[in-house]
Order: structure tokens, then sequence, then C-alpha cells
């Protein structure tokens, strides 16, 4: 059922939904002439089009060899001319068009085509053109044709001069439910060639009329009506999107201001309004004015900050911070998104999956490419992703042209290429179950490397995200720049190249005074005080020590060490994972003794390397691939399974050691897991922890002194991937792992990553005999003559 052309009474009625009009029709007009009321009017059709239809400047330009190699490839060159070929051929050509779409539309191309047989033309002309009209549709009108639901109209703006297979194909959308308007500043000489009797559309005519200037186009009035509403004082001017009020309500503290709730923004920001004069404060609160009118109107407004942050503020305590920053946002079930060094360039797949085509201008590209951001989950996501992928490549359009005084459009057609898939790639994990009281958050640890990232940057800090750049190494620049980002300078920067998202990625740097100084302050801070077992979730935080830290960390309680804190009924424990080589000053006798002194009633000992070999027996083997099936770990088999050994602990400390199993997967600190079986030999290892092991994990409270493994190897054997699995897992669990190796040989051969710190004590020494412990000292007991003469 095609759609009756029908009359205006006045402008505002291309506005009004079907439902309203007094006919059930579309509009289509011609304007030859121009006015202040014309603009306005063109430049409000403008913005319609741009979100709910198409913008041609100049040409819809001639399908490319490859739109035609693709079509052929997909439909074939068949051509029946009859409805039924056409709307079945529609279905699978456009897949996303609704059943009424599909029919309005398929009846308006068999009008048009039936138009031409009657004057002549032959069958293959008609193939031709139906082929063309089919290439335009999919790479030109696709978002248009999936909008015409029946009651809200797409609008068309053409400006220009129209040629024949173009008017034919504006003349099916406006028959199957477009309105459509052309500008035309020549006037009708152009038009009366494919309309000669006037009768597909109307001049629109009024009073105090002009012509058009010569060179008008969209871009220059774009631009004056920029100007215009800069200086207006009618609020309705701001309606017509939502707005970003980015950092106007923020303290300037850096990451405190991420975890604020929408609720307190706003009504931060109100207070801010009310209270500051009209003035300039660009640069800090993210916009020019605080009395501008396009905040006057609060449900127009989304609250989101944009900072970078130079450098660091406490070498000591920063990553421990971000970690503890990283669990709030979780705490709070924000969508977080968190990148580090560098956002992977777009792959080819990625790339193919963007629709785009040969364009005129900036406009009509970004009009068309439009079509590849989709969220049909949430609509509103979609209109304010779309605006600000028009707002930035628009920018970086007149950036370009400022510069160098051409507009590039293969260009900005390669960067907006890019942009749509860092859109495309992350939309989901931002924006998934979005309502409006949330706002996303995008992290960066790093800075931007190039053009493209800045980009993507400027892109999220216009939609409902807050978007955090940290930058704490020295010697590497961010090369964003951006009119609203909010920075913040420290003096110190420290190299940390991985956002602590997890324990593992993270290390906290101490010095031998700075444990002691935060010891005597912690020791006596009220706020320490726990009750037994009153957490049952901990992360375990390796800790950066000196080899003189060890004595004073290894026997004090969790909660007084540097970097203890919780957050959100989660515990993150400080333990120590460190490799000790060699031997101090050769003295095998103090090595011994500093040894003993370790074995506290909590420390296992490992004194004879390997301990746990591929070959000895381990029950869970053979149920391993049971419990880790399809890439998840199946606690409920796990635990109902007759060879599960940990049914006697308490039921959350089961919990924590699924918990760790799992992270252990997931990190891929191993080597080969989830390449050659290794899951499966660390699911039965993590599952067959000795007794010793599993009474420790039962006594253990995360506030107090945790479990310890001290692993000796004075041999030349090689660490085993079982012994590499048991010590990375009991690391996880929360237990201080310390290695000892006189001989310096290596023993991360099968770690993934660097997870223990290196401490070299002294010279190597080779073929050491483990002594009977029960014969060691826990002191080392000196002559009279070396108290005597001793240094110092």
């Amino acid at each position: 059922m095609t759609l009756k052309h029908i009359k205006l009474q006045s402008l505002d009625d291309f506005f009004v939904p079907l439902s309203g009009r007094n006919e059930k029709g579309v509009y289509f007009y011609r304007f030859n002439k121009t006015s202040e009321k014309i603009e306005q009017f063109i430049y409000k059709y403008y913005n319609e089009a741009r979100k709910s239809g198409v913008v041609i400047e100049g040409k819809i330009g001639n399908p490319t060899e490859s739109n035609l190699s693709y079509y052929e490839e997909i439909m074939g060159l068949d051509f029946q001319m009859s409805m039924g070929f056409i709307s079945t051929a529609l279905k699978k050509w456009l897949p996303r068009m609704g059943m009424f779409q599909r029919e309005n539309i398929a009846v308006a191309i068999y009008d048009v085509l039936d138009e031409l047989r009657k004057k002549g033309k032959n069958e293959n002309m008609l193939k031709n053109a139906y082929i063309k009209f089919m290439c335009w549709l999919y790479y030109k009108f696709e978002s248009v044709v999936n909008q015409m639901n029946g009651e809200n109209i797409p609008k068309i703006l053409f400006i220009g001069d129209i040629v024949g297979y173009e008017f034919m194909l504006i003349n099916i959308l406006a028959d199957a439910g477009c309105d459509v308007v052309f500008v035309q500043p020549q006037g009708d000489d152009a038009y009366l060639k494919v309309d000669a009797s006037l009768e597909k559309s109307v001049e629109y005519t009024d009073t105090d009329m002009a012509p058009f200037e010569k060179d008008f186009s969209i871009k220059k009035l774009t631009r004056k009506n920029d100007l215009n509403r800069r200086n207006s004082n009618n609020p309705s001017e701001f309606k017509e999107h939502i707005l970003n009020c980015t950092n106007a309500w923020i303290d300037g503290k850096g990451i405190d201001d991420f975890l604020r709730p929408v609720s307190v923004r706003k009504n931060k920001f109100n207070e801010l309004k009310n209270n500051l004069q009209t003035g300039n404060t660009l640069g800090q609160n993210g916009f020019e004015n605080t009395s501008d009118n396009r905040y006057a109107d609060e449900k127009n407004l989304f609250y989101n900050c944009y900072i970078r942050i130079n450098g660091v503020w406490d070498k000591l305590t920063y990553e421990n911070e971000l970690y503890q920053f990283y669990l709030s946002l979780q705490g709070m079930k924000r969508n977080v998104v968190v990148i580090s060094e560098m956002i992977p360039k777009p792959d080819t797949g990625e790339i193919a999956k963007i629709k785009r085509g040969n364009y005129s201008d900036v406009y009509q590209l970004v009009k068309e490419l439009q079509v590849n951001i989709q969220f049909p989950e949430k609509p509103s996501v979609r209109e304010f992703l779309v605006n600000a992928f028009a707002d930035v490549i628009l920018d970086e359009a007149k950036r370009l042209e400022q510069n160098t005084n051409i507009t590039n459009i293969n260009k900005i057609l390669n960067k907006a290429v890019y942009l749509l898939c860092f859109i495309n790639r992350y939309q989901t994990a931002l924006f998934k179950g979005m309502d409006e009281e949330m706002v996303s958050c995008f992290i960066y640890m790093g800075g931007c490397n190039d053009e493209n990232e800045a980009l993507f940057m400027r892109f999220l800090a216009r939609t409902k995200t807050d978007v955090l750049i940290l930058c704490p190494n020295a010697g590497k620049k961010c090369c964003l720049e951006d009119k609203i980002l909010y920075e913040i300078n420290y003096p110190d920067y420290l190299a940390v190249n991985k956002f602590p998202m997890q324990n593992a990625d993270m290390h906290i740097g101490t010095a031998a005074y700075h444990a002691e100084r935060e010891l005597d302050t912690l020791m006596y801070n009220d706020d320490m005080l726990f009750r037994n077992q009153q957490y049952d979730k901990a992360n375990a935080i390796s800790l950066n020590t000196m080899d003189s830290e060890i004595k004073i960390l290894w026997d004090t309680e969790l909660k007084y060490r540097p970097g203890f804190s919780t957050a959100s009924g989660i515990v993150n424990i400080p333990v120590i994972f460190s490799k000790f080589s060699g031997v101090k000053d050769r003295n095998t006798k103090e090595y011994w003794v500093t040894l003993k002194q370790l074995m506290t009633p909590e420390t296992l000992v490992i004194d004879s390397a390997p301990y746990i070999l591929p070959t000895d027996a381990n029950p869970m083997k053979m149920f391993a691939t049971e419990f880790f099936k399809n890439g998840r770990l199946h606690r409920n088999v796990i635990k109902n399974h007759r060879a599960y050994q940990y049914g006697f602990l308490r039921e959350d400390m089961q919990e924590h050691i699924l918990d760790k199993i799992e992270l252990l997967l997931q990190q891929k600190s191993i080597k080969g897991t989830f390449e050659n079986g290794t899951e499966y030999t660390i699911v039965a290892i993590a599952l067959n922890l000795p007794k010793e092991v599993t009474r420790l994990l039962q006594a253990f409270d995360f506030t107090k002194k945790n479990p310890k493994l001290i692993y000796l190897n004075t041999s030349d054997s090689v660490i085993s991937l079982e012994d590499t699995i048991y010590i990375a897992f009991l690391n996880l669990l929360g237990f201080d792992v310390a290695l000892f190796v006189p001989t310096g040989y290596n023993m991360e051969n099968y770690f993934n990553m660097k997870l223990m710190e290196e401490h070299q004590m002294g010279d190597y020494m080779y073929d050491l005999q483990v002594p009977n412990w029960n014969s060691i000292p826990l002191s080392v007991h000196t002559s009279l003559r070396d108290r005597l003469f001793r240094r110092g």
C-alpha cells in the first residue's frame, strides 16, 4: 500500500506523526527560495533526517563494483517483473525489514518499474534499474527502510540537482512512507527533467522569500545555526538531543569522583549552578557557561566525568588504591571496561562488517555510516551513541579542514570506520542493561597511542560513560587533546603497565621503613579490630618486598601489613610470593638459621624438589574433565561428587577454594592452559591438596596470620608443572610463598607471566645438603672473639 502525497498547512506539519496528520499521507516538497523561517525549518528537518532518515547533498552516487559483486554473490542476477519476486528478494536482501515496510517498498518498486515498462523500457533496462535500487536501499537507505513502522515517518533531505534514477528511488521511498524535502538553490531547471508536469512534489511558497545563496550548503547553515543557538534565550532550542554534563559537578580530586552515584552528581551540579555566577569555566567543568540554557532542562542531561591523571599520587599505595577503586565499581554493579597499554586495533573481520560506500561530503558520510550503530535492546542508547558519533566525526572533519584547508573524505572515512569498530566491540560491555541512573566506566591505563584511540576517548566522553585515562609512567605522553578533558598532574611517576583488575596483576611496592612505619600506625588503629572469621571472601595481592622485610612481615598478621584493605565485603590480603636466589656471604650456617626462623606453626616446608610428580597418584585426575567442561567450572558437580575431598571444610572456605581455581584458570598464568589440557591438571592438583594444607585453610582467618610455604630447592632438579600449579594456587588462596634457591636456577619455567619477585641474596652455591631442621638453632651463635671484633 503506497501512501498519498498530501499538502501541509504549516512547516511544523512535517514533524507530526502519521496518526496526527489530517490525512494519512506523506509530504513531498521542493524549496527553490529561502527565508529566515525556511532556513530554521531546513536546519530542524536536517537534524530529524540525521536521526531517522537520510541527508543527501549532491548525488547519491552509483553502486560501486564491490557493491554489485556482493549483490550478485548474495542474490544472483535473476529478475522477474512481479510483486512476489520483489517481495521475496527484499526479505532476503534486507532481512531486518519488517513485513509492513517490505510490502510497501515492494509495491513502490513495482509501480516505478511498471511506469518504465509503459514508457518502452525493455527487460534488461528494468533489471538494471531494479539492481541499482536494491543496492541503494542496502548501502544508502537501510536505516530508512528499517524505520518505516507506519507511525514515525523517516525524513529524506536532498540538496542539489536530482537526476532520473535518483528521483525514482526517492519516489519509491516517498510512496512507501517517507517525507521528502528537495532544497534546490538553482531552482527547478534540473527538476523539470525528471518531473516535467510537477505532479510528484509541491513547491513551497511564502512571503518574503529570496533566492538561495549560490554556495548554499548544510555546512554553512549548521555554522549559522550554531551561532544563533549560542545567542538564543530559548531553552527549547536545546531539547533536540540528550546532552552530556561532563565534569561540571566534580571536585577534581581524581578517582573518588568516579564513585559518585548519579543522584549525588545531579545534586552537586545543581548546587554549583545555583551558587556560581555566569562565567567561563571551560576546562574545569566541561562546558562554557554554567548558565547555558542547554542545561536548564535536567531531563536532557547525563552526568559523566572525563579525567586524565598524569603521574601517581603515592608510589606506595597507587596500585592498591586502583585495585580497591575497581572493586568498588564492581560493587556498584557498574558496567566497566578496562584496557591497558593499547586498544587492540580492529581486525579484518571487524572492518569487513562496517557497511560503507562513496560519499560526497562528511554529512552524507556521517548519516550513512550511522546504520552500523545498532542497539536494539534500548533505542535510547543508540540515540546517544549516534549523536556522539556524529559530533566527534564532524568535529574531526572541521579540525582537519582547519589544519589542511581540505576536508579529506577518505581520511575521515578511515577514522570513522575505526571508531565504528571500537563502538561495536565495546558497546555491549559498556551499555548492556543500562537504565536512567547508570553511567558506565571506561578505564585506559597508559594513555592514547594514536589519533584513532584519542577519537574513541572523545566519543566515549560524549556518551553515558565515565572515562578515566591513567598515565603513571614517566616519558610516555598521551596524545589525546580535548577541550572538555579534565587533567590532574602529579610530580611522581611509577612503572605500571597493567591496570590491577585482579590480584595477580598487582604488586605493592614497599621499602623497609615504610613497612615498619605503617605497621606502627595500624597496630593502634581501632578500625583494624575484626571479629573472628568476619570475612568469607578474599583476594591475595602480592607484595614487592626487600629481602630484609621478610622477617618483619612473615609473622605479622595480615591486617597490619601494608596494602591490607576491605571493600564490598571482600578482604584484600597482602601476601609474599618471592624467590630468594643465592646465599649471602656464602654463609650456609646463617642461611639455614634464617630459614629455620621462618618455620612458624603456620608454615609448611618442602625441601626436596620436585614435590609432586606427574606420575603421583591423584584420584581427581580421572574426573577433571567432568568438573571443568565447556570452559566452565561445574561447582555443584564437584561438591556432590563422591571423590570430593573438601566437604569437611567450612562452607565459605570451600567456596574460596573454588573461586581461586576459577581465577587460576582465567589468568592463564600457567603455560599450556587452554592449549594442551593443562587446565585439567590445574583442576586435579587444586582439588587434591594434602591434609596439612586443608587443616591450615580450615583455621585461616583472612584478617590474621596466614598460612605459609617455604619451598627449598638445593639440587639441579627442575621444578615440575605440578609443583608450579601447587605454589601458584597456594598463593591465590592467601599463602605466603617463599622459594629459596641457592643455585639461582630457573623456577619459573611453567609460568606465562612474572608472578614472583626475585631477590639476589648472594653468591650461587651448589650441591648443598639440606640439614636436619631439628638440629638448626633459631639464632646464630658467635664466639667471644667474633662478638668483640665484629664490624659496626
